[in-house]
C-alpha cells in the first residue's frame, strides 16, 4: 500500500504561523502536525509514503519518505497538487490532506476499506465546530447521503430530506488498484477537455479533491463512505490550532 500526502498550500489563513514553515511543521502536543500520520503508518508498516510539497519544499525533513514538488502549487488547489503525484497512483492508495490530525483508529478504517474508491465521512460532524468561528460549520466539506450511498460532496449543504443524511469527508481517501485507474484516467481526460468552472471551482486548476468526486458520482461512480468515530482535526485558523493543542492534549 501507499500513501501520498498533500502539502502544497501556504496555509495564508493561519498567518503568522506559517509565514516561514508549512503548517504541517507546526507543532501539537510537542509533535508536528504531520508526525501523527506518519508515527501511524509505520506502525502498519507502511512505507512507501510521497510527500507533495510546494512554496516550503526545503523545509520539509521527515526520513524515509519521498517528496514530489509541485511546481505550480500558488497556481493549483489541493487536487492540482494531489496529481502531481500520479505516477505513485498505481497500487493500492490512501490519499490524505497534511493539515488533519486523528485517532488511529480513524486511520485503520480508512486503510482497512475493500472499496475502488472510499472516503472517511463523520456523522457526529456539528460538535466539532462549536467555538470555532474562525472556521465556522458551512465551510466543512459536506457530504449527503442516502441509505450510505454519497450523493453530493460540497461545501455548505443545507437542504435534504428527512430520510438522508449530512456528514464530513474528513480529507482521507482510499483507492485500489482499479480504483487509481479510473481516478487517474477521469483525471486526465478533463486535463485535456475542460473549461471554465469545475463543479464548485471557478477552474479545473483550482479543483479541490471534493470537486474531483462530485464529477466520479455523476459519471455513476461510486464513492463509498467510510464512516469514522473518534477524534480528528483539520487545522485552518489560528484558533484551530489552539483548539487542536488542547484536545489532543486531553489524556
Amino acid at each position: 500500500m501507499k500513501v501520498i500526502i498533500i502539502a502544497a498550500g501556504e496555509s495564508k489563513r493561519l498567518g503568522e504561523h506559517t509565514e516561514k514553515i508549512p503548517k504541517a511543521m507546526l507543532k501539537i502536543d510537542n509533535r508536528r502536525i504531520l508526525d501523527f500520520q506518519l508515527e501511524f503508518f509505520k506502525k502498519e508498516k507502511i512505507d512507501d509514503i510521497v510527500i507533495v510539497t510546494g512554496k516550503h519544499h526545503k523545509i520539509f525533513n521527515f526520513k524515509d519518505v519521498t517528496y514530489t514538488k509541485d511546481e505550480n502549487s500558488e497556481k493549483h488547489d489541493v487536487l492540482g497538487s494531489l496529481m502531481c503525484a500520479r505516477e505513485n497512483m498505481n497500487d493500492d492508495l490512501v490519499t490524505t490532506y497534511s493539515d488533519i490530525i486523528l485517532d488511529e483508529k480513524i486511520l485503520k478504517s480508512i486503510i482497512d476499506s475493500k472499496y475502488d474508491i472510499s472516503i472517511g465521512i463523520d456523522l457526529n460532524w456539528q460538535e466539532k465546530y462549536k467555538g470555532r468561528t474562525q472556521h465556522p460549520r458551512e465551510q466543512a466539506d459536506n457530504v449527503l447521503l442516502e441509505n450510505e450511498k454519497i450523493l453530493k460532496i460540497k461545501k455548505n449543504i443545507t437542504k435534504y430530506e428527512k430520510h438522508q443524511l449530512i456528514g464530513e469527508f474528513i480529507g482521507m481517501m482510499k483507492l485500489s488498484k482499479e480504483g487509481c485507474k479510473k481516478f487517474v484516467q477521469i483525471y486526465e481526460e478533463l486535463e485535456k477537455t475542460q473549461n471554465g468552472s469545475f463543479h464548485d471551482a471557478k477552474t479545473f486548476d483550482k479543483a479541490y479533491l471534493t470537486d474531483m468526486l462530485q464529477e466520479l458520482i455523476n459519471r455513476g461512480i461510486d464513492v463509498k463512505p467510510v464512516f469514522v468515530q473518534g477524534k480528528w482535526m483539520e487545522i485552518d485558523t489560528p484558533q484551530d490550532l489552539n483548539k487542536a493543542r488542547s484536545y489532543f492534549n486531553e489524556n
